[in-house]
């Protein structure tokens, strides 16, 4: 599939400069806004215990925040094109933080909630659209390896935030543990500041004319329809992409939220089964800028759906084979491919979004897969908390996660061949057409021609003057 064509209307990304600067802001923004719902799952035990909730209820919170944060996609992508990124991120910054802190006094699961949930969600929503737009705006040759440098930033700070929470919580226990966390969280304000716009050339002035209401009427008409885009459904390699991306959030974070609780019941100690998301994230933070440099080489980036869906399936299979991990170096192990997996899955997802759609659509786009990828992010995690409270064994969790996110690879796999095949026909026929139209433009131009030198020769020569006066 080829790529998609950089904005015509807008300026030409720089690829390079002070985008450097913004994909670090957009690693320290985006860093929280993935790695936060993952750490939280350390103080789903004292939690558990303090407000008597069942393992269904609490694994609740991760996921309405994950809901909320996919959910907000639309609203976050018209907030970035009225007001830009540096804002919106600064304000989601500053929601998280609040989340947090109001957390931390919560008496009840429902207060935990509204809170972490929704606030929270809301918060990490704004944090994660805003930064990956701004990449795509400064960015386009270097943009996978932006993306993936970007995108580091979630296996970096779960890296160290899972041994910093479980620090925390055994000193001050989980409500103070969220309320120093929630002060943490506010660095994204700081990250937000460095995400300077785009410098556009400015166009020389216009005269003002009658038809200027007219043009002003069409362009808030563009914009209620940039809100509800519904034109990317037209487009087979979007429904191909949204369906195996379904496929895979829906098991994709269960078995972070749960891999502690799942060491611990195999006789594994508390500090020793947090840093398994600490090896995780560890692994994770450097596959996921060396998929970008892979991806950005011009043998894979023609066919980088491909390379997503190997990432896919390569992914599900070690959830299927952790059941059989039982002692901790082997658990170790599986945390290792896991972040392999992981960081390759998440530094391609939406890569291949921006190459199948482009920068201008892009915006619209991703909206609309993280508000249709919301159901499955509130789905996946409580449904595999119930599987736990059911059999009291959490084999069957990554038994579930793994098969949906195999069959969704190789889901991928199979209809991208079919794309690309597609595709290639439509240009052979493309080509084909455009010789035909060629060659028929140059048979016409030369019976023109044939007809004009026949014409030529029937007119009779006019009769010299000195002839005529001959006569």
């Amino acid at each position: 599939m080829p790529p998609a064509p950089a904005d015509v209307l807008g300026p030409k990304p720089v690829d390079g400069g002070w985008g450097w600067m913004v994909v670090l802001g957009a690693h320290i923004s985006i860093g929280f806004a993935y790695s936060t719902p993952k750490a939280l799952s350390i103080f789903f035990k004292p939690i558990k215990e303090d407000l008597g909730a069942s393992y269904s209820e609490i694994a609740w919170i991760s996921s309405i925040m994950l809901a909320v944060m996919y959910a907000g996609g639309p609203v976050s992508s018209v907030l970035v094109r009225r007001f830009g990124s540096r804002p919106v991120v600064m304000v989601g910054g500053l929601m998280c933080g609040v989340s947090m802190v109001t957390a931390s006094f919560g008496s009840s699961i429902v207060y935990l909630y509204l809170c972490i949930g929704i606030i929270g969600g809301w918060g990490l929503c704004f944090n994660l659209n805003a930064s990956l737009t701004i990449i795509s705006k400064y960015f386009l040759a270097k943009r996978p390896l932006a993306n993936g440098l970007a995108m580091a930033g979630s296996p970096v700070f779960l890296c160290f935030l899972a041994p910093v929470n479980q620090y925390l919580l055994g000193h001050f226990g989980w409500r103070g543990s969220l309320l120093i966390l929630g002060g943490m969280m506010l660095n994204c304000c700081v990250a937000g500041a460095v995400m300077r716009p785009v410098t556009q050339h400015s166009a020389p002035p216009k005269e003002v004319d009658q038809s200027n209401n007219t043009k002003s009427k069409g362009s808030r008409l563009k914009k209620v329809k940039t809100f509800a885009d519904l034109s990317s459904f037209k487009d087979p390699g979007f429904i191909i992409y949204l369906v195996g991306n379904v496929m895979f959030i829906f098991g994709a974070y269960a078995p972070i939220v749960f891999l502690s609780a799942y060491a611990v019941s195999r006789g594994v100690e508390e500090y020793s089964a947090a840093y398994l998301l600490s090896v995780m994230g560890f692994v994770d933070m450097f596959v996921r800028p060396l998929t970008g440099l892979v991806a950005n080489s011009k043998w894979v980036r023609p066919r980088i759906q491909y390379l997503f869906s190997f990432a896919m399936v390569f992914n599900g299979t070690f959830h299927l084979l952790c059941p059989l991990m039982r002692t901790y170096p082997l658990l170790v192990a599986y945390a290792v491919f896991f972040g392999v997996g992981f960081g390759m899955v998440f530094a391609l997802i939406f890569e291949c979004l921006m190459d199948l759609m482009g920068n201008q659509r892009f915006p619209s786009a991703v909206g609309l897969v993280t508000i249709i990828e919301c159901f499955p992010m509130l789905l996946g995690p409580p449904a595999a908390g119930l599987l736990v409270d059911i059999f009291d064994d959490y084999k069957y969790l990554f038994f579930m996660c793994g098969g949906v996110i195999t069959t969704g690879g190789l889901f991928l796999f199979v209809m991208n061949v079919y794309n690309y095949n597609r595709l290639e026909k439509a240009n052979r026929g493309k080509d084909t057409e455009q010789n035909q139209n060629t060659v028929e433009n140059q048979e016409q131009a030369s019976s023109s021609e044939a007809q004009m030198e026949l014409m030529n020769t029937a007119q009779p020569e006019p009769e010299p003057e000195h002839t005529k006066e001959t006569r």
